[in-house]
């Protein structure tokens, strides 16, 4: 039994739509596991919305502002909050550099 062509045709339009979002998340700086979370949940429901609009009053706008919030934010202002939330709030002050605590090699002479 074959899948009609329509349902197919219209998961492939939809998820052509969700990656150009996706896209500026990426550009953004996010995670690849966060941005593929972000396209598999608006493509979702895009799709469900598509085939059966029996929430329409509810999905309608969800999916309005998860499409819109990336462009509508710039990346480097999604960068810093994402930068922010990670490190724990702190600032981005550099950190001291890396103490050295190898022991040091013995002589060549003690074997």
């Amino acid at each position: 039994m074959l899948l009609e062509p329509f349902p197919i045709a219209l998961g492939l339009v939809i998820a052509l739509l969700v990656l150009l979002p996706a896209r500026r998340l990426q550009l953004a700086g996010f995670r690849a596991r966060w941005i593929a979370v972000y396209a598999v949940v608006t493509w979702a429901l895009a799709f469900f919305l598509a085939l059966r609009p029996v929430a329409a009053r509810f999905l309608v706008p969800i999916l309005v502002l998860l499409y819109i919030a990336p462009f509508v934010v710039a990346p480097e202002r999604m960068t810093r909050i994402t930068r922010r939330i990670r490190s724990g709030g702190q600032d981005d002050r550099p950190r001291p550099p890396m103490k050295n605590v190898t022991p040091p090699d013995p002589p060549a002479g003690n074997e």
